[in-house]
């Protein structure tokens, strides 16, 4: 019977090995819950924070992460926050949709243009979760 699970094991190794993304994915969903990924390596998140405040832990995260902050502007549709990674530049994009909700776009590029980092995209949104929740449990606590 072992033998027969194991067989079974790697046929479907074989067979299904274009598939191996969607059984990670699937395996990481509750880490990456409200994470979009798109086939050009483009990462969203929406938030339920306000800009100003997602912002604030978007470059207290990338200060953390050791990536130096290169622009911070306002635009037409939010903000706009550009940092340096090694041979990485990092574009994040902060649009405002009600006072308390904010959608971000996570473009990573590996050297050339055309070359995206899906990854540290994902790990930059990662880490802003967990500043935003470091952020409002200190607010709590002081009773905020």
């Amino acid at each position: 019977m072992h033998s027969l699970r194991l067989a079974v094991i790697i046929v479907s190794l074989v067979v299904y090995q274009g598939c191996a993304p969607v059984v990670l994915t699937v395996g990481s969903q509750a880490m990456d819950a409200g994470i979009e990924h798109t086939m050009n390596g483009i990462v969203y998140k929406t938030f339920t924070s306000p800009l100003p405040n997602l912002r604030l832990a978007s470059l207290k995260t990338l200060n953390w992460m050791d990536m130096k902050v290169t622009k911070d502007n306002e635009t037409a549709y939010g903000r706009e926050i550009e940092a340096l990674a090694s041979d990485r530049t990092i574009d994040i994009k902060l649009e405002s949709l009600t006072d308390k909700t904010t959608s971000m776009r996570v473009i990573v590029n590996r050297g050339d243009f055309f070359f995206k980092d899906s990854a540290t995209a994902r790990e930059i949104i990662i880490q802003i979760v967990h500043t935003l929740e470091e952020e409002i449990a200190r607010a709590e606590q002081a009773g905020e």
